[in-house]
């Protein structure tokens, strides 16, 4: 089945490319979800009067998440979560913790879209990548602490060095 993509789709292709995918994958989700649609002649000539439109929201979408992108890098999350034993973690922080944290912040994220390879099981500080759009993902810092303990400084770049004599 050949159809046209009017968005990004992952893994499959850009948007107004023309892909072949199998029947059931075309009818049961990218036509429903109005993420492409069959190629014909008659809608390629419609696709091209609108493909446009498509791109200007698509730049609009990426316009966004660019922006949501530069105030996740100057947002600082702190998660205060208890420990046992050797600082080890009851449980773990999962991607819904981290978006709740970006929501106490009024930061609004879908945790979907906030990529951990595995949940965070240890205190410290990690980056985590947050895609908001195919085109923009953003990193941002993440520090899993005990409840009661200082926040952790970073040292300051244009500090002076101290001299030791």
């Amino acid at each position: 089945m050949k159809v046209i993509l009017r968005a990004d789709v992952d893994n499959l292709g850009r948007l107004g490319d023309i892909v072949t995918v199998k029947p059931g994958y075309g009818r049961n989700y990218l036509l429903p979800q109005g993420l492409a649609s069959l190629a014909t002649p008659s809608n390629l000539k419609v696709f091209e009067q609108e493909r446009k439109k498509l791109e200007a929201k698509n730049n609009a979408l990426r316009a966004a998440a660019q922006e949501l992108a530069d105030k996740l890098a100057a947002a600082q999350v702190r998660i205060e979560v208890r420990v046992g034993e050797n600082d080890k973690l009851y449980g773990s922080v999962t991607s819904t913790q981290i978006a709740e944290a970006l929501a106490a912040q009024g930061i609004e994220v879908d945790r979907r879209k906030i990529l951990l390879a595995e949940p965070i099981r240890s205190l410290g500080v990690y980056t985590v990548e947050v895609k908001l759009h195919p085109e923009v993902v953003a990193t941002l810092q993440v520090e899993i602490a005990k409840p009661g303990q200082p926040a952790a400084q970073e040292p300051a770049a244009d500090a002076p060095a101290e001299d030791i004599e």
